[in-house]
């Protein structure tokens, strides 16, 4: 009687070899910026083997200076691609602040002043973005596109093209030493970067406005069922946004010595590619902005190497569209993997076999 009621493991009923398979632990897991990390690492590695000068600390932080523009864009865009958007304007926002920056300077107004010009100039049309978008629910693909239009046509016309001098102006003294300055050996723009990047992943993970991003990009509708203003989250992601670039504006004019009114053009591509390649889905919902950091150092080192080597710049626009085209495809290929792996662990557990 006792034998009708004992319970039978299956695994016990298994060959041994099948048994012995089943029992062992699952391989771990890369998570989503462990990629990147063996990416980067390897890449210094060959770099470092391949041009001896590369692993110099004068080097390290060129790169670092070099994409310290990046960085700040990137990470206002990781905010609204986690939300479920995307904002192609972020480069001709920065060069519109970037000569209303310059036009400040130029007319003698105190350093502080100028530098919070420049950020409000590139909040005000990220706010416009955000309204747009979240408002009148105009598509942030038109939206964004037509501000990059709007903004890159605001930074011709104020001063014909030209480009603003300001490297002889008293402002911009303290401007010029915060992006191009050291304290001993450590630029002040390292300090900076490592600083906004500690602020901005704190707000994203510890802050209400934080997981509030992460759940409209999630799901908007179980979102706003939840209480969240999807609206004002929206809103506020393409502020921070605009934000983001009145900031690199700041840090370019300090570098360039002058306010262009154009940019690199495939600094948008740079920085699309980094945010993805970091770990962040393009379909919203999932990011961070270690990973993000991840990213920038990665394309930094990649365009670092092909000066050291000294391979045309010419090649750059076309490294970039390349690697942004295969940060999508891991970006798709990472939320099918993803979306496979639930009903994988379903039918796991409905036959018995653990995973």
């Amino acid at each position: 009687m006792t034998a009708l009621h004992q319970q039978v493991d299956p695994s016990s009923a298994a060959p041994g070899g099948e048994r012995a398979r089943r029992q062992l632990p699952p391989l771990p897991r890369l998570g989503e910026t462990g990629g990147v990390v063996v990416a980067l690492v390897v890449l210094m590695a060959v770099s470092s083997i391949a041009q001896p000068a590369f692993f110099t600390w004068s080097n390290m932080m060129n790169i670092v200076g070099a994409n310290s523009v990046a960085m700040s864009l990137a990470i206002g865009s990781t905010f609204v691609i986690i939300a479920g958007g995307i904002d192609l304007s972020v480069v001709s926002m920065t060069a519109a602040a970037g000569m209303g920056f310059g036009l400040l300077l130029s007319s003698g107004a105190p350093t502080v002043v100028c530098v919070l010009g420049a950020l409000a100039l590139g909040a005000a049309l990220g706010v416009v973005n955000g309204l747009l978008i979240s408002r009148l629910g105009i598509s942030f693909l038109v939206v964004t596109l037509g501000m990059a239009s709007i903004a890159a046509s605001l930074a011709l016309v104020v001063k014909n093209g030209s480009t603003v001098d300001v490297f002889t102006k008293p402002a911009f003294g303290p401007v010029h030493t915060f992006a191009t300055g050291d304290v001993g050996s450590v630029p002040f723009i390292l300090i900076f970067d490592v600083l906004l990047v500690l602020v901005t992943a704190g707000v994203l993970r510890h802050t209400r406005f934080g997981r509030s991003v992460f759940a409209v990009g999630s799901n908007a509708e179980a979102a706003r069922l939840n209480g969240i203003n999807v609206k004002n989250t929206t809103a506020a992601v393409y502020a921070l946004a605009g934000l983001a670039a009145g900031i690199g504006s700041v840090v370019q004019v300090g570098r360039l010595t002058g306010a262009s009114p154009q940019i690199d053009p495939s600094l948008l591509n740079g920085v699309l590619a980094a945010v993805l390649i970091g770990g962040t889905s393009f379909s919203g919902g999932k990011g961070s902005i270690w990973g993000t950091v991840l990213g920038v150092l990665f394309l930094g080192v990649v365009q670092n190497i092909m000066t050291l080597a000294d391979i045309s710049s010419f090649w750059r626009q076309a490294v970039n569209g390349l690697l942004l085209i295969l940060a999508v495809g891991l970006s798709a290929a990472r939320w099918r993997s993803l979306r496979r792996r639930p009903a994988a662990e379903t039918a796991a557990a409905l036959t018995g076999d653990p995973r």
